[in-house]
């Protein structure tokens, strides 16, 4: 019963995470954690080994995703390996400093994570664009399907600083940091959303690998669990790819949004609730 869960669970977060940019940590971790933790219907689940698990699954999304994103050119490289660079001394701080968390912490800690940055999006369209970034860094044009031109950029000092935040959290929850990424390039660095996905996704399996690394060797992966998990992540991440490329910019950010608030509160009520 237990495997069936895990796959279903593994097919949806690979369609919502390569859709929206997060990797599919950002679903499996909590879903999980509620099915396995909270009903008891996947044995010897802990905060650790989730995300050991979700780890595991992103470095299969990641690269699925990133094969689909490569053939419609929405994956800005340059960044990724930049982002990714920055994140890698995060990533390792997160993961050991995860050992700690007991499962009530770690649900409210990272419910609070999902509903600042659902905030943060919900209110964007309000927000000055944060012009600083663009103008004092490497400027870059991308001309979407509809023929618009879009501009971004980025300092690669204050790009570095932001992705070991990103890694942190990555490490610590299990979540790919793209939940993090991918806002932070919408609003701070004005990408497109459609080239923030795609580059997050590439980001998103290059830190896995070394986020992978980490929990392997604390011993947090849970290998029976990933043999329902890998395959299924792997192909819900090619078809949320694939029906990323026809939706419009705005209803990827609104359904960016509602996922990470409504999951942001259960998050937080399963904390308190202890």
């Amino acid at each position: 019963m237990e495997y069936i869960l895990l796959a279903l669970i593994g097919l949806f977060s690979g369609i919502v995470g390569a859709l929206v940019g997060l990797g599919g940590g950002i679903i499996l971790v909590p879903a999980t954690l509620f099915l396995g933790g909270s009903l008891g219907l996947i044995p010897g689940i802990t905060p650790q080994n989730v995300v050991g698990l979700s780890v595991i699954m992103m470095i299969f999304t990641g690269l699925a995703s990133t094969l689909t994103y490569m053939k419609t050119k929405t994956v800005d490289y340059r960044s990724g390996l930049i982002f990714f660079a920055g994140s890698i001394p995060g990533t390792i701080l997160g993961a050991w400093v995860n050992k700690g968390l007991d499962l009530p912490s770690f649900n409210l800690y990272f419910g609070i994570l999902l509903i600042i940055l659902s905030t943060l999006l919900l209110i964007r369209k309000y927000l000055k664009p944060v012009k600083w970034f663009v103008n004092n860094g490497k400027k870059k044009t991308f001309t979407d399907p509809q023929g618009t031109n879009h501009l971004y950029g980025y300092p690669v000092w204050f790009a570095l600083l932001l992705t070991f935040g990103v890694g942190f959290a990555s490490g610590l929850f299990g979540i790919g940091g793209g939940s993090i990424i991918v806002p932070a390039m919408i609003l701070l660095f004005l990408f497109p959303p459609h080239v923030a996905v795609g580059t997050s996704m590439f980001m998103v399996f290059l830190s896995a690998l070394v986020n992978s690394a980490s929990h392997i060797s604390l011993g947090n992966v849970p290998w029976l669990y990933t043999i329902p998990v890998v395959p299924a992540a792997f192909i819900g991440a090619k078809i949320g790819a694939s029906l990323n490329q026809r939706i419009k910019s705005e209803t990827l950010v609104f359904a960016l949004r509602i996922i990470l608030l409504l999951l942001g509160v259960r998050s937080i009520v399963a904390g308190l609730m202890g």
